[in-house]
């Protein structure tokens, strides 16, 4: 058993009510709506227009900058409207509305079957780039810019703890399908040229690691037993627990000579190598003790929430909840009408008898935040001093910048503070005030450039 790492918690996860159903296909609904905006960088521009009759894996949106994923259509059907629609990260998001046709007709040459063992690395990191692959797990990073590091790095790991309560289609991917997830991690493995691929799996999913290491054997794969406890899935704790190195702050997993994909991301990657298919579905936990009928669904991107919950027999009673997630890192929403995305890993809809009620109060200083935060921080001063809008000192004294927001702290506060919610604004201060510097240097910098040249 590997060492696991300081702090963390061990909450009621849930999983009993999804973890035993098979994944099961959702048909796609007449109607689906698809943000521009499902990955970390810059949202995409729509390619279509309304009344252009588009087929399955077209592509609908694109970006010239860097740091995007593209986004293609989850049916083939017809535009009928290109406008603002609710979104699960914001209030709203420019999003492309599909009516679907039944007919699901690809895109012309898809899918194909390709042998990516004889595949060039730069075809295969087109492959991955063309088919708008982001880390599924919720991070939303663009999958091909990870498998091109700007620092050597010696390990791949793959991320199938799936720590999050409630939450089991990483789960449920890992028993009905380890191959696809093996052939995955062997092609970022050529692509990243490491030698170590290691998949952490926590030690309350038996049946994943059983079928993992079956589906591994006779390759160099590693599959790791981690001691269950939140958040064992975060990607700085994968990385000291089965790498024992410690990114430093501010720091990537490429600064210790580490990549991690969640094992969500990996299915997607053989999708789209060896069958050539955009990332056009995915698995989405619909679960919470206010769902009829709690499910893993194939679900294609697009699909709303309403029409998900709906597949699943709908509410069993009125949630006090709905969330974008899992309840740890989820995020409340406001309607059910956003649509899956491509980190929507799950739907949860909870009852008042599970949410947390209460007053917020002071703190207390008991150090209970202080003793479960993973990464060392004093949760505690942080929320303190954001209430009073010093954020630089949370910054420069506290480290604000190097939490992950996992929730642990707020779980375990007797005073019921809403210290994750405190915190992100602290770092969107600190956002702002980085955007602000690098404005200034570059205007700066083009005012010299243009006194040289006068």
């Amino acid at each position: 058993m590997f060492k696991s790492f300081l702090g963390g918690i061990h909450p009621h996860d849930g999983k009993e009510l999804a973890k035993d159903k098979p994944i099961e296909a959702m048909p796609a609904p007449a109607e689906l709506v698809v943000p521009m905006r499902q990955h970390i960088g810059a949202p995409c521009t729509p390619v279509v227009k309304p009344g252009d009759l588009v087929r399955r894996g077209q592509l609908i949106g694109t970006s010239e900058a860097f740091m995007h994923a593209d986004i293609h259509s989850p049916v083939s059907g017809k535009v009928i409207r290109i406008e603002e629609r609710p979104h699960s990260g914001r209030i709203a998001c420019l999003s492309v509305v599909i009516e679907n046709d039944g007919a699901d007709a690809w895109a012309d040459g898809l899918p194909m079957n390709r042998d990516w063992k004889a595949m060039e690395d730069a075809e295969i990191l087109e492959a991955v780039r063309s088919a708008g692959i982001v880390g599924m797990g919720g991070a939303t990073f663009p999958a091909h810019i990870k498998l091109k590091p700007s620092k050597p790095v010696d390990i791949l790991i793959l991320n199938g703890a799936e720590c999050e309560p409630y939450l089991t289609a990483d789960y449920r991917l890992m028993v009905e399908e380890p191959e696809k997830i093996i052939t995955g991690t062997q092609i970022l493995a050529r692509v990243l040229g490491v030698q170590r691929s290691v998949i952490g799996v926590e030690d309350n999913k038996p049946e994943a690691i059983r079928a993992l290491k079956e589906a591994a054997a006779g390759t160099e794969i590693e599959v790791a037993a981690l001691k269950t406890k939140y958040p064992q899935g975060a990607e700085k704790m994968l990385i000291k627990v089965l790498a024992g190195r410690e990114v430093p702050a501010g720091g990537l997993p490429m600064d210790v000579g580490a990549v991690v994909q969640n094992v969500g991301t990996t299915a997607a990657v053989t999708d789209a190598v060896v069958h050539g298919l955009p990332l056009t579905e995915r698995i989405t936990t619909v679960s919470g003790d206010a769902i009829a009928e709690p499910k893993n669904l194939r679900v294609r991107i697009g699909t709303t929430y309403r029409d998900a919950i709906a597949f699943c027999g709908g509410f069993r009673e009125k949630p006090d909840k709905l969330l974008a997630g899992g309840p740890m890192m989820g995020m409340a929403q406001f309607t059910e009408d956003v649509p899956v995305m491509k980190g929507s890993s799950g739907i949860l809809a909870l009852t008042r008898r599970v949410t947390e009620h209460g007053p917020e109060m002071n703190c207390i200083r008991c150090g209970r935040c202080v003793e479960a935060c993973p990464m060392g921080l004093v949760p505690s001063m942080l929320s303190i001093l954001s209430q009073r809008q010093d954020f630089a000192k949370c910054r420069d004294s506290y480290g604000v910048m190097n939490c992950v927001e996992c929730g642990c702290c707020t779980y375990v506060c007797p005073a019921k503070r809403n210290i994750v919610q405190y915190i992100r604004r602290a770092k969107g201060w600190v956002r702002d005030e980085q955007a602000k510097a690098r404005a200034k240097a570059a205007a700066e910098q083009a005012k010299k450039e243009a006194g040289s040249n006068e």
